[in-house]
């Protein structure tokens, strides 16, 4: 084997994972990023004092309030953290997720409704009825199907005694018009939204990312020699990739990626099939949580890929939460 057999990169094509129900199962916990989240680590900007606020109820909810100024004390099956991008909203669901001494469970919105797409229903429920707490990221009311299936699962979980914890997936500097509203959450999640508790969290995102700015498009050598610099890197033609993401389940994707160094993706263009969009959502969910380095060649900076129709339509929070990440891997060395 050459020196050149060494660093080529590899290719996602080929990699076909199976993953069985008890594998799918043990996955639902937090990402690598948050494995050291608590409480204590959290720091709230003093300038936003709904911070400090969510942190004591998020502690309230796992451990009780410390004093009881009242003969009954009000008890909320689920908490809701309503709030934009870089606020501390997903730490502080990873610290409900370490703190709860209980058996639990922690997955983003599309896990849970891809589980039960994978398992089905009924074996969806019979498997998080042995949950106490279920955590779920990004909690999202843009699809009214993947809504009444969680809606549905919620109920049946929680009348099983299940409780649950759960972030927005609210776009930047949306604190107005467009915010995702705990009304609009109450409403759809009928029969159960009103009784979380809605803990709006504001501020700024800590990492100062700029949701407008483009990720930068390299040429094919430079991009080669970017992927030489890290081991296990891949390289694929962006048509290629989203035809093969579409012969796996999205509860795959994760197998997938876990052990990427990082990804160099040929040919970006503008996306316009929807289904080719949502699977790169996806996609770009799990290469988030283990971040993975992102670079792109092609005659589209791969944060414009997502067409205007598709940013001014219904899955634009969705998009808008993608374009963000992949501005976060597109900026990792």
């Amino acid at each position: 084997m050459t020196e050149q057999d060494l660093v080529r990169p590899n290719s996602l094509l080929t990699r076909h994972p199976e993953v069985s129900k008890a594998e799918l199962i043990s996955q639902l916990m937090p990402p690598p990023e948050f494995d050291h989240a608590r409480f204590e680590s959290y720091r709230p900007d003093k300038n936003y004092e709904s911070q400090s606020i969510a942190l004591g109820l998020c502690k309230e909810f796992v451990h009780g309030p410390k004093k009881k100024f009242f003969s009954k004390t009000e008890k909320f099956p689920g908490i809701y953290l309503d709030g934009g991008f870089g606020v501390g909203k997903t730490h502080l669901l990873a610290s409900i997720w370490h703190s709860y001494s209980g058996v639990k469970a922690y997955g983003s919105f599309l896990e849970y409704t891809s589980l039960v797409g994978y398992l089905g229903f009924a074996q969806t429920i019979l498997e998080l009825k042995k949950y106490g707490l279920i955590c779920i990221d990004e909690f999202e009311l843009d699809d009214p199907g993947d809504t009444m299936i969680m809606s549905r699962l919620l109920k049946e979980l929680e009348a099983s005694g299940t409780r649950f914890a759960a972030t927005s997936n609210t776009p930047p500097n949306a604190l107005g018009d467009g915010r995702f509203a705990a009304s609009d959450f109450q409403r759809e999640i009928k029969g159960l939204g009103d009784r979380f508790r809605i803990v709006s969290v504001d501020g700024e995102d800590f990492r100062h990312r700029d949701i407008d700015a483009e990720s930068e498009t390299l040429d094919e050598v430079t991009l080669g020699g970017w992927l030489k610099q890290h081991k296990n890197s891949f390289r694929d033609d962006f048509g290629d990739l989203l035809g093969h993401l579409g012969t796996l389940h999205p509860t795959k994707y994760r197998a997938l990626v876990a052990d990427v160094g990082a990804l160099g993706i040929t040919d970006v263009s503008k996306l316009d099939d929807q289904v080719h969009a949502l699977r790169l959502v996806a996609f770009i969910d799990r290469m988030y949580e283990f971040q993975v380095p992102l670079r792109t060649s092609g005659s589209t900076p791969i944060t414009a890929v997502f067409s205007k129709t598709m940013l001014s339509g219904g899955y634009r929070k969705k998009y808008l939460r993608t374009i963000s990440r992949i501005g976060a891997l597109t900026s990792l060395s």
